[in-house]
């Protein structure tokens, strides 16, 4: 059957979609528990990376492993058709409270949606991708991996993202900040405390002030901005002025422009407290940037149409306060969908060590297995609308030159 025949040629692929998830339940379901079972930081996750590529050969995917010169990315594909579609595929955890963003809920979702999609993949005229995205926790691997060419001719992306019960399903207006993390440090001068602190130059105190003074900006900020920070290093003993002080921080914005305007006013509280405590002061980017999140119309109509099909709650969503995502890059070139998947009965929020325990729980791999027919069934329709389909071809995502990105474990 050809996909442009017909607008609802999808629906003759439903069942059959349903069929090939609960085909694939019960391996997904153990690799999801592995993985939260065993919680690997950003380019470290050697184990869960090949959990799933291992899954992905079972179910006919031809797997690049090390994708981009990153080890712990890949690229599973499968079909051949003109329109390339990729399923991404998250699996970093926390550093101390493993998976309390449930990436192993995002790894499943997305695994199953491809490993049900893989035998349709020619009679929906697409080529499948499920990509292997690294340390989207800390690292921006999308970001490096979109640079670096692995999202070339890529014509839609999708994903989930599960977050804490009573948000509504429809993705539609939704959103995610742009962030940007960052390493103040200050250099002062080191003398003993108690004969000569006169001749020092207190770094220590310079990432008091900055604390201090971002604080107190924080009044002055829109309500949707948003600054983190903590100082990382301001001396080591008593009986020394501390030289050196090591101060990270970041800045969210639901906008570029704005973000950039809450970044620069940020670092002028940093220069102010080296200007009043006489330190140098020098300021370097530890991460990619990560962009706002944009969900595509058509591909949140699809997923939303799912849902209500599953009786979940997709009345209009009110936006997002916060979070973060290394899909915004991939959405601002490539039309995307990072819906939001609410576990029944999370009322503790993500990077909790109550919401990572939450993330391992029977009422959370339900979900996650609606979602991934959801995921399957916005891919199949998509797919299957004449418009839309040449809509996302024409969009086949064609950058500058990539290069081979080197990466060291943060």
């Amino acid at each position: 059957m050809s996909p442009s025949n017909t607008t609802t040629a999808s629906a003759s692929f439903h069942a059959e979609l349903v069929s090939g998830v609960e085909l694939w339940r019960e391996k997904v379901q153990q690799l999801a528990r592995d993985i939260h079972a065993n919680p690997e930081l950003s380019f470290e996750e050697v184990k869960s990376a090949a959990a799933i590529a291992e899954l992905l050969r079972q179910g006919g995917f031809e797997v690049e492993m090390g994708t981009s010169g990153l080890p712990t990315a890949f690229t599973a594909s499968v079909g051949s058709g003109e329109l390339t579609v990729a399923l991404c595929v998250e699996y970093d955890a926390l550093s101390q409270i493993g998976h309390a963003c449930g990436h192993n809920l995002i790894a499943g979702a997305s695994v199953a949606a491809a490993l049900a999609l893989a035998p349709l993949a020619d009679a929906l005229g697409i080529t499948l991708k499920a990509i292997g995205t690294p340390a989207e926790e800390h690292g921006g691997g999308k970001a490096l991996m979109l640079e670096a060419g692995a999202f070339d001719g890529v014509g839609l992306a999708l994903m989930v993202h599960p977050v804490q019960d009573g948000v509504t399903y429809n993705p539609a207006g939704t959103s995610a900040q742009a962030v940007g993390r960052y390493r103040a440090t200050f250099t002062g001068k080191a003398a003993h405390a108690a004969a000569a602190p006169h001749l020092g130059v207190n770094a220590a105190d310079a990432a008091v002030l900055s604390q201090v003074a971002v604080g107190l900006l924080r009044q002055q900020i829109p309500s949707d901005h948003r600054v983190a920070m903590y100082i990382a290093e301001a001396g080591h003993v008593t009986n020394i002025i501390p030289e050196l002080a090591v101060v990270e921080f970041e800045c969210r914005a639901f906008t570029l422009p704005e973000y950039e305007s809450l970044l620069a006013r940020v670092r002028r509280c940093f220069e102010g407290a080296a200007l009043a405590t006489g330190t140098e002061l020098s300021f370097e980017a530890t991460e990619p940037l990560y962009e706002p999140l944009i969900q595509d119309d058509d591909l949140a109509a699809h997923w939303t149409a799912a849902m209500d099909h599953f009786g979940k709650d997709t009345s209009p969503a009110a936006g997002l306060s916060g979070g973060s995502t290394d899909m915004g890059n991939i959405s601002q070139v490539i039309p995307s969908l990072h819906p939001w998947l609410s576990i029944p009965g999370a009322d503790v929020p993500i990077h909790s060590h109550g919401f990572a325990a939450l993330a391992d729980t029977p009422e959370a791999y339900a979900v996650m297995f609606e979602a991934a027919i959801a995921l399957a069934w916005t891919t199949a329709d998509a797919a299957s609308n004449p418009e839309q389909r040449q809509r996302f071809i024409d969009a086949a995502y064609t950058p500058a030159t990539p290069t081979t990105i080197e990466v060291t474990a943060l």
